[in-house]
């Protein structure tokens, strides 16, 4: 996992958590890192352990190729987290609520960072509200703003000072929904800009697609996988990840050849792919886009040709939303399909079939989930 620039920042770290066992390793270089799993997986404590706000039980973390060693279990090093020159961004950007926007800025920068008298700080500050689109903003206080800026104010805290690592914890969970997207292209900006290495926690699969360049994808103090952010959702490879990166249509399989399978989970549906079965793949996915509707003529048309997995619609539960059509197969499956906000009326819409090619099938190894609940 390993940028243009070579590795910045590596870490391996154990920790003894309440519930499990963290246990994680990765590398990364210029762009971001993302660690995507479900709440409670150990996200944030692996954000804290490389900030030195909380110290691992073993392990090591290293910035700069190796070079710069701010925790080594082994050779007893911990340095503090003033000395690792980590630039952490809380969920609530954490900004004081008795400071103005050009003080806050200004918080961020002492002897360290070379900013040793008020004039200097007070200039950095004036170049980073410049940089960052405050200008003009410099005598408010965070209650005044709205929470676009205030994230910018926080990132021009933090940057101000020229961290060697950026720490993003959860950046928009406790945002409106209408603002996260803007908010997300802005830091994705800041993020294109910054020299070093970033890694962003998140929950949220479009947050980390969008985002990252590579990913961590971890459950329960684990990784699950790790790589290329392109090329895990489209073959995230076992269960657990198709899950994480989105894939709700999951059933466990019986191998019927090298290239055929039955999906147990949707009524015993006879899938052909276009990459072998190995002994290893214990279940297949479908992403709810994935599908090609067909009518009764076209359904025909495709029996008996090499790849058509035909899926018959039958009688489906449907429900509306805004700009899809969210459709349950009789067999379980799931679809969506794109409507406009004008359309309200399902009728004529859904075809008595679906087709999906054999590249769209994931193959995906791990111990599948014994229900078909779970697949729904």
């Amino acid at each position: 996992m390993m940028g243009e620039d070579g590795i910045l920042l590596e870490a391996e770290i154990r920790k003894k958590l309440r519930d499990f066992q963290l246990e994680v390793s990765f590398a990364a270089g210029r762009g971001c890192l993302g660690l995507l799993g479900p709440s409670g997986c150990g996200k944030s404590m692996t954000l804290k352990s490389i900030a030195g706000i909380l110290a691992p039980d073993e392990g090591r973390i290293a910035l700069n190729g190796g070079r710069q060693v701010l925790f080594d279990s082994r050779q007893r090093i911990s340095l503090s987290p003033q000395k690792r020159r980590a630039g952490y961004l809380f969920q609530n950007y954490a900004l004081f609520p008795n400071m103005t926007v050009r003080e806050n800025i200004m918080s961020g920068l002492g002897a360290a960072s070379g900013h040793r008298r008020a004039s200097q700080r007070k200039e950095r500050a004036e170049e980073m509200m410049e940089r960052f689109r405050l200008k003009g903003l410099g005598d408010r206080y965070p209650g005044q703003l709205s929470g676009g800026q205030q994230q910018r104010v926080a990132l021009a805290r933090i940057l101000a000072y020229e961290p060697q690592t950026l720490l993003l914890d959860e950046p928009f969970s406790a945002m409106d929904a209408y603002l996260r997207e803007e908010l997300r292209l802005e830091l994705a900006g800041v993020l294109k800009d910054y020299a070093g290495a970033s890694v962003l926690v998140t929950h949220d699969r479009d947050e980390a697609y969008q985002l990252c360049s590579h990913l961590v994808l971890m459950k329960e103090g684990r990784v699950l996988a790790k790589g290329k952010t392109r090329e895990l959702f489209q073959n995230p490879g076992t269960w657990e990840a198709a899950r994480l990166t989105g894939c709700k249509n999951i059933s466990p399989v019986r191998r019927l050849g090298p290239f055929r399978v039955k999906a147990l989970a949707w009524g015993g549906l006879e899938l052909e792919t276009d990459q072998p079965v190995g002994e290893e793949v214990c279940a297949v996915g479908i992403r709810a886009h994935d599908f090609c509707p067909l009518s009764e003529g076209e359904a025909e048309a495709w029996e008996g040709r090499p790849g058509a997995n035909r899926i018959p619609v039958g009688k489906p539960s449907i429900s509306e939303m805004p700009f899809e059509w969210h459709i349950t197969l009789e067999n379980g499956i799931w679809w969506k399909k794109e409507k406009d906000i004008h359309t309200h009326d399902a009728a004529g819409v859904i075809p008595p079939w679906l087709r999906v090619d054999p590249s769209a099938i994931l193959l995906l190894k791990g111990e599948a989930e014994p229900t078909r609940q779970a697949f729904l």
